[in-house]
């Protein structure tokens, strides 16, 4: 369904959208948007259920979230194919992506919830912890707002709303308007879990219903997707003061050093670019090699290309699926376009695949690329593999930041320590070393991107914390009669606090 059209409607009707498969173009069906009114309601039920479900422990949230988990695993086929059918995504993509990332996140943080969430006491520092503790809570904020893309249908809405319903919140959830069965499978796993009515409702749309949510009196909201939707969505959330976090792509960087271990740095080249038919956030884009490598490098990227397998059967052996959205094909095809003209030498695919009827792309290797090129400076999101050659790795780092945005990146070395060091050189929300960009699929990690990136982070500790408000609560160690500083105001308190002041403070220490 990943391909759309609005039907005409009446004034006053809910609005109408009629879906089509990316793989055949065949009409798969119609989804009526939630009006207004529709999320007014959804509200109403959130917040009432959203009070019942804060009263209940994390731990007893959790075991909802393993039955979710083990409905995933039970019905894991009907998932995928629902997703197989809305993406044209191959198989191993959707049970990789959709399915374990899901079961593996929803595992973590139901194991972890009751520790993560549990209330803290802080040691406080100098006169102040003789005579005050501190206890932090964590409440939950209410109602969570969760916006998500086209990519990762599934995984990207099952985990923000996992861990929005483990910190005690109910969730309003709108996937995109082109994967929109996809998204409802979350609704569907979690009521046959026995989340409780009211606290989860996914509500079909297009951007109007997504502005419509986050108008209508969340708490929170986490949003996935472009650059030009996430700077509404931040304008949104800055006028109704709610907090948000905004991941919103990027173009990000592999650094081949010299001494990389060449097989794995060149299926990394290839299988980062191409992963999800290339539309992965966290995918490679631009990749820079050290010039002592590069010719055999880039030949070798270009041979294992065009070995990658396309189908419209969904078998177990296909490599590269459909271009999941219509709109995305011409931006691709832009792109390579430009690069040749610029100069680029295309070695491998650089076309619509003749012999499929879908929307099926290529494995397409652009070598000599360089950033007047816009495959090297706008997000690709498709199958495009772009290296360019540089004369040794502090030339890579500099063309490495040259980006407006800052997502993930990778290096490769066999060298780690040098690798590492090269990571924390790079303007980017995460790196992996002799890895792909994993750093979301590492639920332990704080996830999010720099400059155009986004705002904030997701994931790990602090991510699922941050559907909560931090709660702190000072308390006396002592039952005084009387308050340390209290009125009357007098010459001998004053005198006391310089004192003390004075016995505290000594200059320089």
């Amino acid at each position: 369904m990943a391909i759309f059209e609005r039907l005409p409607t009446e004034p006053g009707q809910r609005r109408k959208l009629q879906m089509k498969s990316p793989v055949t173009f065949e009409v798969l069906g119609t989804v009526e948007c939630a009006s207004a009114e529709d999320i007014t309601i959804a509200m109403q039920k959130a917040r009432a259920a959203q009070r019942e479900w804060a009263k209940k422990t994390p731990a007893e949230r959790a075991q909802v979230v393993l039955k979710a988990r083990d409905i995933v695993l039970a019905r894991q086929d009907e998932i995928m194919t629902t997703v197989i059918l809305e993406t044209g995504k191959p198989p191993a993509d959707a049970l990789a992506m959709e399915i374990f990332a899901s079961c593996d996140v929803m595992s973590f943080y139901a194991r972890n919830a009751a520790k993560f969430l549990a209330p803290e006491k802080r040691k406080l520092h100098g006169v102040m912890s003789m005579l005050k503790t501190l206890r932090i809570a964590y409440k939950p904020l209410g109602v969570a707002g969760i916006i998500t893309p086209w990519n990762g249908p599934f995984i990207l809405s099952m985990n923000p709303t996992t861990q929005a319903l483990l910190a005690g919140n109910a969730v309003l959830l709108k996937g995109s308007e082109v994967t929109p069965e996809s998204t409802k499978w979350v609704e569907k796993v979690y009521r046959e879990a026995g989340l409780p009515e009211g606290l989860l409702h996914v509500l079909y749309g297009d951007g109007q219903t997504g502005a419509d949510i986050l108008n209508a009196g969340v708490q929170k909201v986490s949003f996935t997707g472009s650059v030009p939707t996430g700077r509404k969505v931040g304008e949104t959330c800055g006028r109704n003061l709610v907090p948000c976090s905004l991941e919103l792509g990027g173009t990000d960087a592999m650094i081949v050093c010299a001494d990389a271990e060449f097989e794995l740095a060149t299926d990394a080249a290839l299988y980062a670019s191409c992963i999800n038919t290339g539309h992965y956030c966290c995918g490679t884009q631009r990749i820079y090699v050290v010039e002592s490598i590069y010719d055999r490098f880039v030949a070798r990227v270009a041979e294992k290309a065009k070995a990658l397998r396309q189908g419209q059967q969904h078998g177990e052996d296909e490599d590269l699926g459909a271009v999941f959205w219509d709109k995305q094909l011409p931006i691709i095809e832009e792109h390579v376009a430009d690069a040749i003209a610029k100069g680029a030498r295309l070695l491998a695919g650089g076309r619509r695949n003749p012999e499929l009827k879908g929307q099926y792309y290529e494995a397409t290797v652009l070598a000599d690329c360089n950033h007047d090129m816009l495959a090297m400076r706008e997000e690709n999101f498709g199958p495009l593999v772009c290296l360019q050659k540089v004369k040794d790795e502090a030339e890579a780092i500099l063309l490495a930041n040259d980006s407006a945005y800052g997502l993930s990146g990778t290096v490769f070395s066999k060298d780690r320590e040098k690798a590492y060091q090269i990571a924390l050189q790079m303007e980017t929300g995460s790196v992996s070393v002799n890895d792909l960009a994993v750093t979301y699929g590492v639920p332990e990690a704080p996830f999010g991107g720099v400059k155009f990136s986004g705002v904030g982070q997701v994931n790990g500790t602090d991510g699922l914390k941050r559907y909560s408000h931090a709660f702190p609560v000072i308390l006396n160690r002592f039952n005084m009669p009387k308050l340390p500083a209290s009125y009357p105001n007098s010459a001998k308190g004053i005198k006391q606090t310089k004192m003390t002041m004075k016995f505290l403070w000594k200059p320089g220490k």
